[in-house]
């Protein structure tokens, strides 16, 4: 199923954690409705960035949020983010500069690692962070 021009409902919830350990992770109706909030929000990236965009974590299920070690809070519960890389565009570094640059509209967006997570929560706070990782323990710091 499309929920946008480019995204599908599988690649917005596919975890090869819950297929794995055999945890449910299906999204209520109203986390789909969520999800096309956040799939039509990585359109705009789409757009901004002219380049195709993988999704590697979108909608985490409570008990698969837990199971990963998510936050508490996670947007990737509510279906309202997701993490992505675009390796034709370049790295995250890029990336988020690129999305900040422009002034996507986003609640926040976070250089991680190798991917970049971006979320669409109605709150649109507009937060653009790094985080730093120390023994697999993130710490977030605006990002510059």
């Amino acid at each position: 199923m499309k929920l946008s021009d480019h995204f599908t409902l599988d690649e917005m919830i596919r975890s090869d954690t819950a297929v794995r350990k055999n945890i449910d992770n299906t999204p209520t109706d109203e986390i789909m409705s969520n999800l096309k909030v956040t799939a039509e929000g990585m359109e705009k990236v789409r757009e901004i960035l002219q380049v195709p965009i993988t999704v590697t974590s979108g909608y985490r299920s409570p008990k698969l949020n837990k199971y990963i070690g998510g936050s508490k809070t996670s947007a990737h519960m509510l279906g309202y983010a997701c993490d992505f890389i675009a390796p034709r565009f370049g790295n995250p570094l890029s990336i988020v500069t690129k999305l900040k640059a422009v002034g996507v509209s986003v609640d926040q967006c976070i250089m991680e690692g190798n991917w970049v997570h971006i979320s669409f929560d109605p709150r649109m706070r507009q937060k653009y962070m790094t985080a730093t990782f120390t023994n697999g323990i993130a710490t977030y710091s605006d990002f510059k």
